[in-house]
């Protein structure tokens, strides 16, 4: 069974779509859902969903990290046609997973507690991003 998530996003950050994955495998019994996003300057991350202090801190150590292109310590970066916030995205996006595998039973993803799954936008302007989903 297979089905793609679309997830609308207006800048960095993380954008959760549990919900949504959720309710798509609601039913389905049991199987390994797995997550892949089809573009290569953002991410997919489990992470707690209750403080929004986590994913702030979280946003706060990855942009320490990997700097904008325009900063000092990015001059080296020589992709930068498609301004600043690109390579960087694209560095950030190949230290982070692009794919998830999640355990379903009874139709419900086994996440933790406070887990939540996450689209990480790496990117300064809106996108519209494609999660494709497979579960079996």
């Amino acid at each position: 069974m297979q089905t793609t998530f679309i997830i609308a996003t207006s800048g960095p950050g993380l954008y959760e779509f549990t919900g949504q994955v959720g309710r798509w495998t609601a039913g389905q019994g049991d199987g390994l859902l797995t997550l892949f996003v089809r573009h290569t300057s953002c991410s997919l991350v489990i992470q707690e969903n209750a403080d929004p202090d986590v994913r702030r801190d979280l946003d706060g150590f990855l942009s320490r990290l990997v700097p904008p292109g325009d900063d000092p310590a990015m001059a080296w970066l020589r992709h930068t046609l498609e301004g600043p916030d690109d390579m960087p995205a694209h560095i950030k996006a190949a230290l982070l997973p692009v794919s998830l595998s999640i355990p379903v039973a009874g139709g419900r993803p086994r996440l933790g507690t406070w887990q939540g799954i996450y689209l990480y936008e790496h990117r300064s302007a809106p996108q519209r991003r494609e999660v494709a989903a497979h579960l079996a």
